[in-house]
């Protein structure tokens, strides 16, 4: 390598120094003549979970939520495009001909794997 190459590729890495942070920023604040230090989102998180809340206020942090209005969107068990169809035998989804036959053929095993899947019981064994 040429000195004039190394002296070129060193220019080119002093002059792509990003700054992404404030050297001025601090994590202390000075209030009323007090260090008060920054608090992360999950101290934030867990110092509202502990505050005194209505029993039936509900917030973002609640686990029990309002039931949903809308109907689940079913999936087809094969292929995982939207379904149309439920095989009654079987209980799979299914979308399109093609995948009904499929259905139609798999054992019994791999039916009770896919409702295992879905979260459902099986209706064959």
């Amino acid at each position: 390598m040429d000195s004039s190459q190394v002296i070129e590729e060193t220019h080119i890495k002093e002059e792509r120094k990003f700054v992404f942070k404030d050297r001025s920023f601090s994590h202390y604040r000075n209030v009323s003549n007090k260090k008060k230090i920054w608090k992360s989102l999950k101290q934030i998180i867990s110092q509202e979970r502990n505050l005194p809340w209505a029993k039936d206020v509900i917030h973002y942090s609640s686990i029990v939520a309002p039931p949903l209005f809308k109907p689940a969107k079913k999936y087809s068990d094969i292929s995982g495009l939207p379904a149309k169809y439920m095989d009654p035998q079987t209980k799979l989804y299914y979308s399109m001909v093609e995948e009904f036959s499929t259905v139609r053929s798999l054992p019994s095993d791999i039916i009770t794997g896919y409702l295992t899947l879905r979260g459902e019981h099986n209706p064959i064994g």
